[in-house]
């Protein structure tokens, strides 16, 4: 079982989504991140389906490339779908805003998030924490 699940856009996998994912896991917080649960020669989307079915927590990476993917339709589209089904989702936008979300997905731009705009990652990061694991005292 994992803390959260991390959807984000291919593109983002080695700049904000590792940062992100990188930061979490330095506060204790597992995270479902396909570049290290997605072994080679699996299948990318029935390693997904299982990350998350085993993942408390739905976490969506907002940035620039994700809009542009889920206009698309491909897979950041597909793990959306599954997630917006979930009671706990939590959209982190970083670099764009609240408004360009809820111009590419209403359900997902309606949801209660998170903004680099307002909070460093770090800071971001601290808050997603707190909440998969309000037990542990964050630094």
């Amino acid at each position: 079982m994992r803390d959260v699940f991390l959807c984000h856009a291919w593109d983002d996998r080695k700049g904000a989504a590792k940062e992100l994912h990188d930061i979490l896991e330095s506060k204790g917080v597992s995270v479902w991140f396909s570049e290290k649960d997605v072994l080679l020669g699996s299948s990318l989307l029935r390693e997904i389906d299982k990350g998350l079915i085993k993942s408390r927590v739905g976490i969506v990476l907002v940035t620039p490339l994700f809009l542009k993917r889920i206009k698309g339709e491909g897979i950041a589209d597909k793990e959306l779908s599954a997630l917006l089904a979930r009671d706990l989702l939590v959209p982190i936008v970083h670099n764009t805003t609240f408004d360009d979300l809820r111009d590419v997905s209403p359900l997902l731009g309606s949801r209660s998030g998170l903004s680099t705009i307002e909070d460093s990652m770090e800071e971001v990061a601290a808050k997603l924490a707190e909440l998969v694991t309000p037990e542990t005292i964050l630094d």
